[in-house]
């Protein structure tokens, strides 16, 4: 008899505190799924595009039409060493944030979820979305998704979990997959040794050196 999944609550207590990141392309949904799935954990839940965009005092748009991607990738990545200070949250990331190496030192202090979806799915899901998305301000948007998620998704790979979302699936059921793989993962991940490692001489005695 298979044994029971643990409870959002049990979960929560085997975290211990950890981050978990929601990385995706723009339209995978990863404010949405975050909120849910931060109320089942007891997490709060961060969406790191409307930090930056407080931070600035600007939204995004404005901040990609005065400092360019550079100067937006610069904030997000500012945002992130601050967010990166605490514990216990769920943190729905911008598209882009897998493209700087620092912000991977970040991300993995915590766990990174990448929620997958179909290209057509997150076209939709755009097109049917009155945000403003500098990215894709151009004549063919379909194009340049593709081309932004072929770029990508060798990085969101690297994502501690990958969750596939179906056109049907809500955030709800999304966050309840997430749910639902997390004790693998936990499973998966070394926990630091509860004392520091002893050195022994040959003899196998404790040494405070290796000379």
């Amino acid at each position: 008899m298979a044994a029971a999944s643990p409870s959002a609550g049990e979960l929560a207590q085997r975290l211990q505190g950890l981050n978990l990141y929601l990385v995706g392309m723009m339209g995978a949904g990863k404010s949405a799924v975050g909120r849910p799935l931060a109320e089942a954990l007891g997490y709060r839940f961060v969406d790191a595009d409307s930090v930056i965009a407080q931070t600035a005092g600007r939204s995004i748009p404005e901040i990609f039409a005065s400092d360019g991607e550079t100067g937006f990738r610069d904030l997000e990545t500012a945002v992130l060493d601050s967010i990166a200070h605490w514990h216990s949250l769920v943190v729905a990331t911008g598209g882009g944030v897998v493209t700087r190496p620092r912000n991977w030192g970040h991300l993995q202090q915590g766990v990174v979820i990448w929620l997958d979806a179909p290209q057509e799915l997150l076209l939709a899901r755009l097109i049917a979305d009155s945000t403003p998305r500098p990215l894709l301000a151009q004549a063919d948007p379909a194009e340049r998704l593709g081309a932004l998620l072929a770029e990508r998704r060798p990085l969101y790979g690297q994502a501690d979990l990958s969750v596939e979302q179906l056109e049907e699936d809500s955030p709800s059921q999304i966050a309840r997959k997430v749910l639902e793989a997390l004790p693998a993962i936990l499973r998966e991940r070394r926990q630091a040794p509860e004392a520091a490692a002893q050195l022994l001489d040959s003899d196998g005695q404790p040494t405070a050196g290796l000379n």
